[in-house]
This record gives C-alpha cells, sequence and structure tokens, in this order.
C-alpha cells in the first residue's frame, strides 16, 4: 500500500429492538488516529487496528493503533493483535478482546457473526480520480453479537463495505455523510459528499436482497439536529418530513454517528447514519484530543 494509502472494512449492526447497536472498522492506515498522522503518512501497516464501539446500555469504544508486528493477513483472514475477521465462504467472523478507552476503561470480548443474504460486486468512485473507492460488499445483511457483558447478546440488520484510497480523507473532502438504510424491499445507501474542488457527490444505490444495485432517485438532502459537538447533519429526506435521531452511537467534535430516522419515497425508515467534518478533522489542536481516545501500541508478539 503505498503512502498516504489506507483501507478500511466496516461492519456495523442494530438490534432487533433498536435499543443497542455495534460497530467495527479494520483499518490498514488508520485514518483517524493521531499516530499516523504525525507519523507522516509513511507506512499504512505500522498504522492498523481494529475499532470496536457498542451502543446502548454498557456501551464502550474501543481503538488502539497499532505497529506492523500486530497485522497478520491471509486471504480470507485480518488480524490485528488480539482480535480478527475471517470470512469462511458464508459468514463474516469477528472474534475481538480489546480494551475500551477512557473514561470507563474494561475488556471488550466475544464474537459477532455478520451473514449476508448476497454479496455484490459494485463499487463506487468517491473522487473523479479514483484517489477513493467505495465497496459495499452486503448492505443487507444479520448480524449476530455474542460479547461477555450483560444484556449483549442479540440478533439484527447488519452490513459490511469497504474502502480504500491512496490520499488522505481531509485531503479531498470537507464534509461527507452517509447512511443506510433497510426498506421493504431491500436497502438504500446514501453517499453525499462535498469535494475541496468545489464539486459534490450526490449518490442514492438501492439494493435487492439478491445482491443487484442501481442508482436510484431519492428525496433532497434535509437538515436535522446537529450533533453534541454541533456536527452539521443532513441526509435525505422527503418533502415536508424531517429526519431525526432514534439511538445516539458516536459524538466526537468532528463525526456523528447514530440510527437515525427518515422518510424515503413514502416510506419510513431507520438505519445507521454518519457526518463527517473534514474541516474540523484536519486542525491540529484536535489530535491531542483524540490521542486520549486512540492510545499507541507499537509492539506485539503472538
Amino acid at each position: 500500500m503505498p503512502a498516504n494509502g489506507y483501507a478500511w472494512w466496516y461492519i456495523d449492526g442494530i438490534s432487533d429492538d433498536g435499543k443497542r447497536a455495534i460497530s467495527v472498522i479494520a483499518f490498514i492506515g488508520s485514518v483517524f488516529s493521531p499516530w499516523y498522522k504525525w507519523s507522516g503518512r509513511k507506512d499504512p501497516e505500522n498504522h492498523v487496528c481494529i475499532n470496536v464501539a457498542t451502543y446502548g446500555p454498557g456501551g464502550r469504544f474501543t481503538m488502539t493503533d497499532r505497529g506492523r508486528s500486530a497485522l497478520k493477513q491471509t486471504e480470507d483472514t485480518f488480524t490485528v493483535g488480539p482480535s480478527s475477521l475471517h470470512w469462511n465462504g458464508d459468514e463474516l467472523i469477528i472474534d475481538i478482546d480489546e480494551i475500551s478507552a477512557p473514561p470507563i476503561i474494561s475488556r471488550v470480548r466475544g464474537q459477532i457473526r455478520v451473514t449476508p443474504k448476497a454479496m455484490t460486486s459494485k463499487e463506487l468512485l468517491l473522487t473523479q480520480d479514483g484517489a477513493h473507492v467505495w465497496r459495499p460488499f452486503a448492505p443487507i445483511s444479520d448480524i449476530s453479537v455474542e460479547l461477555d457483558a450483560p444484556g449483549w447478546q442479540w440478533s439484527g440488520h447488519g452490513y459490511f463495505d469497504s474502502n480504500f484510497g491512496t490520499r488522505a480523507l481531509e485531503e479531498d473532502f470537507s464534509f461527507w455523510t452517509w447512511g443506510r438504510y433497510p426498506t421493504s424491499d431491500g436497502a438504500v445507501c446514501i453517499y453525499d459528499a462535498e469535494r475541496r474542488d468545489g464539486t459534490t457527490l450526490d449518490s442514492a444505490i438501492a439494493f435487492t436482497p439478491d445482491g443487484d444495485m442501481a442508482y436510484t432517485n431519492a428525496p433532497p438532502r434535509t437538515s436535522f439536529k446537529r450533533s453534541l459537538w454541533q456536527v452539521r447533519r443532513e441526509t435525505r429526506a422527503d418533502v415536508g418530513t424531517m429526519p431525526r435521531q432514534v439511538l445516539p452511537m458516536l459524538d466526537a467534535p468532528f463525526y456523528s454517528r447514530s440510527a437515525v430516522e427518515t422518510t424515503l419515497n413514502g416510506e419510513r425508515v431507520t438505519g445507521v447514519y454518519e457526518a463527517l467534518d473534514l474541516n474540523r478533522f484536519a486542525s491540529p489542536f484536535l489530535k491531542p484530543m483524540l490521542a486520549v481516545r486512540v492510545p499507541r501500541r507499537a509492539k506485539w508478539t503472538f
């Protein structure tokens, strides 16, 4: 992978009762790590991470930036230190053994299984030159969560995708939003962004349970209540309707993730949504704050 490069694999899920959620991001070239930035972004494989966050009662956040000695890869397994992702041909199996960040330091351990309804074979260029690419592997999935914590055994709807790039996100984008919304006949993913060159990305893609995908008409962008850190938020919504947060997930000075309810073409849907303010993220004053939540562990022995 070239200097400044990155790859991440992203998984999320919401419980059937809507009260709990989880996200996992496996990074090479950890784009949100201050340590990767401070290193000059010259060696992506020396900044790897499996970030796990749980949302709801007893929720925890784990994100440890690890060195290359913690990284192992095979054709079907990605391992960073004590945690791993494994594809067995039918399911993505995620084994977790991490330590959560302050203020509540505790072990987050267990297994997550993501079972796709079907796998897609398409990708979306996020910039015209292909420097940033989104690959939605399994937008319609089932998820089961079995963690070693009271109440953290549940099932629900899940999602699995990946992003790849050869430049820093903040170099090419000032703001973006993304959302994935299960629908009665599949799912819709919304990917909107403001690029530094003045152009915009305006994408709404519909997925069917058999893996077909196609661009679809979507209602206009609609602003809704800002996050706790006052990150602006907007997603698509039918004219005359207003999106709303139904489950808080992750709030950071530059980033918001939450479960959001909105109306798309007459259907009320609830899915995972994110807003990313890359102007804020680019600020050098933010990096020391992030280092508190993202410790660096350079050495690992298997």
